[in-house]
């Protein structure tokens, strides 16, 4: 965030401040939230968040079954999105009939 906060000084402090909301308002346990920190981590490709939450999950608590539970959970869910995305994407390139013929549905969920 360095860039960031030299240049837009308030872009810090504002993070902060949901930051703040978040944590006051956040309904799940401590666990939990790090579990789901550690999922979203993970899909936002964010190495320096995978492993702070990865370790947040384990000092809060989170067995190693339950963070690859997590990991395995985010991966599958993720092959779905793809799945789902890309036959979107070329559904309209594909045969209209064949299309059709599939029932419409990727099967990704």
């Amino acid at each position: 965030m360095g860039f960031l906060s030299k240049n837009i000084g308030q872009f810090g402090k504002s993070l902060k401040e949901v930051d703040d909301v978040l944590e006051a308002e956040r309904p799940f346990d401590h666990k939990t939230d790090e579990l789901l920190r550690f999922a979203l981590s993970i899909k936002a490709r964010s190495a320096p968040c995978v492993r702070k939450h990865f370790k947040g999950a384990r000092a809060a608590g989170a067995s190693d079954a339950e963070i690859a539970y997590v990991f395995a959970l985010t991966m599958r869910e993720a092959a779905g999105a793809d799945d789902c995305w890309t036959h979107g994407v070329i559904g309209d390139l594909e045969d209209a009939g064949a299309v059709a013929s599939s029932g419409g549905g990727c099967g990704c969920c």
